[in-house]
């Protein structure tokens, strides 16, 4: 008779309450690792993520602001991690040109607190992990046929991109200089059920739902060519998990290596709802119509165009795919899909 005892991994993770975290705080439940959830100080947990995936139970909750070098410090010396991820991000791109301060302050000091802590303590053997993302290359490529990959250079067109760059930088930078584990993964757009609304890919399915089943209001979007490389958060998760497992740290792309736009996307949802979209007109004057009600579904708003466009994302995974074994589940389709079922079940 064999007794098998349970093996934990004490694993940090910052932004646990957002899209990746929550999914990340699930693989690594399943994989028996003990978790320890970084929440933004505040009068209520918003863990309604978590509460729909069931675990928000089986989390020990820290409360902390990451821009907090002392207490995140006292954090980490007590747990001692195994694995630190930095999930945590001012990640919305239209008000990091609103509030560049607070973007800067978020998505860089964090990154700089947790390199610190594990080089200044004896935890150098933690394993840490910084999301990184494709915005930070920003129009490099204009052909859109053509794969961004890590040769490429990085040419950020926002706040947001910037700061995540500044970061990016210093992780790499920590890395050669102080040999700790530091590992990246440039993870390009990825979304699932779980997708806030302030991101075009669940609005444009809630707004179309709340038409179709609410008789909502009509659907307000900016540039609906722009394009992007689209994922699962669960297959985008399972990278990073794949990352921390290597021997050596190192940066990854991960990404489908598929490019879809907007419009294709907010068809995609309209005709899986039975409408029969038709577009009309130009520019910003063009809108899209229900052939059968007549009903106009969506028209076109200067007020959702970015300051400074970014028009086509499409990644280079090969890599990932080579050396962590890695290979998405989900199809673009079947991730809409999912997101448009969910939102009418809800």
């Amino acid at each position: 008779t064999y007794v098998v005892i349970a093996s934990f991994y004490e694993t940090l993770i910052t932004g646990i309450n957002g899209q990746d975290g929550a999914y990340l705080a699930q693989n690594l439940i399943q994989k028996n690792f003990k978790i320890f959830g970084i929440l933004r100080r505040g009068s209520t947990p918003k863990n309604e993520r978590l509460l729909k995936l069931k675990i928000h139970n089986k989390i020990e909750y820290l409360r902390c602001d990451l821009t907090e070098h002392q207490t995140l410090q006292y954090y980490i010396e007590k747990i001692k991690p195994n694995y630190i991820y930095n999930l945590a991000a001012q990640s919305f791109v239209q008000y990091s040109f609103e509030n560049p301060f607070n973007t800067f302050k978020v998505n860089f000091e964090a990154v700089l607190n947790i390199l610190e802590t594990l080089r200044k303590t004896n935890l150098k053997k933690c394993k840490f992990y910084q999301a990184s993302t494709s915005e930070m290359f920003g129009n490099v490529v204009k052909n859109n046929n053509k794969l961004i990959n890590l040769n490429n250079r990085f040419e950020p067109v926002s706040p947001y991109a910037v700061s995540k760059l500044f970061s990016h930088h210093l992780v790499k930078l920590y890395r050669d200089s102080y040999n700790l584990y530091a590992s990246t993964g440039i993870l390009f757009n990825h979304e699932s059920p779980l997708r806030g609304n302030e991101f075009v890919t669940k609005k444009i399915v809630e707004n179309l739902v709340n038409q179709k089943f609410k008789n909502g209001p009509v659907l307000q979007l900016g540039n609906i060519d722009a394009a992007r490389d689209w994922g699962h958060a669960k297959d985008y998760v399972e990278s990073m998990v794949k990352i921390m497992e290597q021997k050596k740290p190192d940066d990854y792309i991960i990404a489908s290596g598929k490019l879809h736009s907007v419009r294709e996307f907010f068809l995609i949802v309209a005709k899986y709802l039975d409408f029969q979209p038709k577009f009309i007109g130009k520019g910003f004057n063009e809108i899209c119509i229900d052939q059968i009600s007549k009903k106009v579904l969506m028209k076109i708003s200067k007020r959702y165009y970015r300051d400074n466009e970014l028009f086509n994302l499409k990644g280079d995974s090969s890599i990932a795919r080579k050396k962590l074994k890695w290979k998405p589940k989900y199809t673009f389709k079947k991730m809409v899909k999912e997101m448009i079922d969910t939102e009418i079940d809800q």
